[in-house]
C-alpha cells in the first residue's frame, strides 16, 4: 500500500519509493495526473503543511475514543439504545459521546463544551443569527476553513445547507430597521383605531341619540376586563360592557369611541376614570363600583370569563362538544393521529417570537414596566393578575431558565386553549406553584396545606388529576407532581430522572395533605395502611442541560391533557415517549406562549 506524504509516496514501512500508478486506480487517474500528484508532494511547502497537520493530529485537544466504531455506527447505536424516535443526533451530542472512553467518564473540558453547545442551540434566535458557523464550532471557538461544512452525509456543501455568510449590519442600519418596524406597528395600531372608531353610523339626524356601536364587540351585554393605558398598560377592573345601538349614559350621549360599562370589581380603586362621571362626581374607579361609566372601546377586553361548565354529568364532556365521541373511546396508535387530534400545524418556528420581539421594542418594558396577565379564579382557585416584566419576556425569546410567572401564564394558555374547549376542567386542575414551592412548604407548611386541601375538597365527588409544577425554590429546578387525591396516587415526573426522595419535605407535605383530605371525606382505612399512598416515578423524557427543566414540565402537562388520561404510565405515554425533547418541541412551547400573549392584547 502506498501513502502520500511530504516528499512523494512511501510504502507501508515508511520508505520513499518513486511508485508507479496503482493498477486499480488506472481507470480513475491518468498517468499525467499521477505525475502531478507526486510532483506536488515533493515541494517544501507541502512538506511543511503535512508535518504541521501530522503533529496536530497526533495530539488532538479532544481525541476520538471509540476505536474502530465510526460516527455513523456510533450514532445508530445510541439511538437504538435510547429507543429514540429521532433519525439523527445533534452534532455536539454525537461529538460528546465520541469523546467518552471505555470507563464511561466524561472529561470536564468536554462536558463544558457540551453544555455551552446546549445553551447556544437554545438561545440562538433564528431571525437574528448571522453566524454561518455550526453550534459546535462556536462552542469550540475555532475558525472554519473556506468551503468547510461540519455536516453529515455525502456531498454536503454550504449551498445545500443554505449557509450563507452575511454582512453584520451596522448600528445605523439596525436603527433604521427598528424605526421602520416601529412605524409599521404604529400605522397598524392607527388603522385598528380608525376601524374601531368608524363602528356603525346611524343615518338618523337626531344628535341627542348616541350611535356608538362596536361590531368587534358582541351586541348586547358581555362580561369584560377594563384596562388603562397610562402610565402603563394594565388591567384595573372588571365589569360588563353594554354594546347597544342608541345606548345613553345618564340620559346623555356617550363620548366618541367609548361604550357604557358597569363596574363590578376594582383592582385599582385609586385609578382615575378615563371619563369622570359628572352625575355622581366619581373620578376614581373605586367610587364607580355598582354604577355605569363611559370607557374607551380599545381598553375593553371581552371573552376572558370562566368557560361555562358542562351539564353532562356522566362523561364530563363540554356542552358544545357533547355529540363528539369521548377521546378515551378512540384508540390512538400512531403519532399522525395525535397530530390530527391536536390540530397541529407546521408554522414558521420563529413567527410569533419575532412578532413579540418587535412589539416589545415599542413598549416601556425595557424601562422596568410590567404587564398583567389576568388569572381567572377557576385556574388556581383564586383570582389575581400575573405580572410579566422584561426578564420574563427575555426567558421566552432567548431560552433561559423559566420563572414562575411564565409557568403560570402557560397554564392559563392550557386552561383557555385545551381544558375549556374540550371540557377537561372536570378531569384536570392546577395548583399555583407560587404557593406550593419548596421554600413555601418549609416556611409556611400550614398555609400550603390549607390551600391544597381546599382545592382538593372542591371536587370530591369525581376523580381528578391536579398538576403541581414544583420548584425547589429561589429559581431552582422545575419538575411536575401530578396528584390524584381520589385514588391517592402521586405521579412524579422529573426531567433529571431523580426521585421524590430528593425532596423529602415535599413528599411529607403531599402525603399529609392526602391524609387530611381522606379524613375530611370520612374515608376509613386500616391503621396499618394509613400511609399507603402510591408514588409512581415516571420515566419521562430527560433534559440534557441545566436550562430546559421548565419547558419539560410544561410539555408534561400539555401531553397529559392531550391524552385526556388521569393516569400516567410509568414509562410515559407511547405517543410521546422519547429520550429527550428536540429543539423544535421546545420551540413549540415558546411559540405558543408568544402567540397567546399577543392575543391577550396586554402589550
Amino acid at each position: 500500500m502506498l501513502k502520500g506524504d511530504g516528499v512523494g509516496v512511501r510504502d507501508t514501512e515508511g520508505t520513499f519509493v518513486d511508485a508507479e500508478l496503482p493498477s486499480k486506480y488506472a481507470s480513475l487517474i491518468s498517468p499525467k495526473e499521477w505525475e502531478t500528484f507526486k510532483s506536488k508532494r515533493k515541494t517544501q511547502e507541502f512538506k511543511s503543511v503535512s508535518e504541521t497537520n501530522r503533529q496536530r493530529a497526533s495530539s488532538p485537544a479532544y481525541p476520538y475514543r471509540k476505536g474502530r466504531v465510526g460516527y455513523g455506527r456510533l450514532e445508530q447505536s445510541i439511538l437504538t439504545k435510547e429507543n429514540s424516535s429521532e433519525t439523527s443526533l445533534p452534532a455536539h451530542v454525537l461529538w460528546k459521546e465520541a469523546c467518552v472512553g471505555k470507563d464511561g467518564k466524561i472529561k470536564e473540558d468536554v462536558q463544558q463544551i457540551f453544555e455551552k453547545c446546549e445553551t447556544l442551540s437554545q438561545s440562538i434566535v433564528p431571525y437574528e443569527d448571522t453566524d454561518c458557523r455550526s453550534i459546535l464550532s462556536r462552542a469550540l471557538d475555532v475558525p472554519e476553513y473556506s468551503g468547510r461544512v461540519r455536516g453529515k452525509g455525502f456531498g454536503i456543501t454550504q449551498k445545500s445547507l443554505n449557509i450563507k455568510k452575511q454582512k453584520t449590519p451596522s448600528n445605523k442600519e439596525l436603527q433604521q430597521t427598528l424605526e421602520a418596524l416601529k412605524a409599521e406597528v404604529l400605522e397598524l395600531r392607527k388603522e385598528r383605531e380608525r376601524d374601531r372608531a368608524a363602528g356603525f353610523k346611524d343615518t338618523s339626524d337626531k344628535d341627542s341619540i348616541n350611535c356608538n356601536f362596536q361590531p368587534t364587540i358582541l351586541e348586547g351585554i358581555s362580561p369584560c376586563h377594563l384596562y388603562l393605558a397610562r402610565p402603563t398598560y394594565r388591567m384595573v377592573g372588571k365589569g360588563k360592557v353594554h354594546n347597544n345601538l342608541g345606548e345613553l349614559l345618564h340620559t346623555k350621549p356617550l363620548p366618541t369611541g367609548s361604550l357604557k360599562v358597569s363596574v363590578d370589581i376594582a383592582l385599582e380603586k385609586d385609578a382615575l376614570l378615563p371619563h369622570p362621571d359628572d352625575v355622581s362626581d366619581a373620578t376614581l374607579l373605586g367610587d364607580a363600583i355598582g354604577s355605569f361609566v363611559a370607557w374607551p372601546t380599545d381598553l375593553i377586553i371581552v371573552g376572558y370569563e370562566t368557560p361555562t361548565k358542562s351539564k353532562a354529568k356522566d362523561k364530563g364532556i363540554a356542552r358544545e362538544i357533547e355529540s363528539v365521541a369521548s377521546q378515551k373511546e378512540i384508540p390512538v396508535a400512531k403519532k399522525t393521529e395525535i397530530s390530527k387530534r391536536t390540530g397541529a400545524k407546521k408554522k414558521n418556528p420563529s413567527k410569533y417570537r419575532a412578532c413579540l420581539h418587535t412589539y416589545l421594542e415599542t413598549t416601556d418594558i425595557s424601562d422596568g414596566c410590567v404587564r398583567l396577565i389576568p388569572m381567572d379564579g377557576a385556574i388556581f382557585g383564586f383570582e389575581y393578575a400575573e405580572p410579566l416584566g422584561k426578564e420574563d419576556f427575555d426567558q421566552i425569546l432567548y431560552h433561559t431558565q423559566l420563572s414562575v410567572g411564565v409557568i403560570n401564564t402557560y397554564m392559563r394558555y392550557l386552561y383557555d386553549k385545551l381544558m375549556g374547549p374540550r371540557g377537561l376542567e372536570q378531569r384536570f386542575s392546577f395548583l399555583n406553584p407560587m404557593k406550593t414551592n419548596l421554600t413555601e412548604m418549609i416556611r409556611k407548611p400550614d398555609e400550603v396545606r390549607t390551600y391544597v386541601v381546599e382545592r382538593f375538597m372542591a371536587d370530591t365527588d369525581r376523580e381528578k388529576l391536579f398538576f403541581l409544577p414544583f420548584n425547589t425554590g429561589d429559581g431552582g429546578h422545575w419538575l411536575l407532581v401530578a396528584i390524584n387525591p381520589f385514588k391517592e396516587i402521586v405521579y412524579y415526573l422529573d426531567s433529571l430522572h431523580n426521585d421524590w426522595t430528593t425532596y423529602p419535605a415535599m413528599k411529607t407535605i403531599v402525603d399529609t395533605i392526602i391524609q387530611t383530605v381522606r379524613a375530611q371525606r370520612k374515608i376509613q382505612v386500616p391503621k396499618r395502611k394509613a400511609n399507603n399512598i402510591t408514588w409512581n416515578r415516571v420515566e419521562c423524557p430527560r433534559q440534557r442541560n441545566n436550562i430546559d427543566c421548565g419547558y419539560y414540565t410544561l410539555r408534561f402537562m400539555k401531553e397529559t391533557l392531550l391524552m385526556d388520561r388521569t393516569d400516567i404510565p410509568s414509562d410515559y405515554f407511547d405517543e410521546y415517549r422519547c429520550a429527550y425533547y428536540s429543539k423544535d418541541q421546545l420551540d413549540e412551547i415558546k411559540e405558543e406562549l408568544c402567540q397567546f400573549i399577543i392575543e391577550l392584547q396586554v402589550l
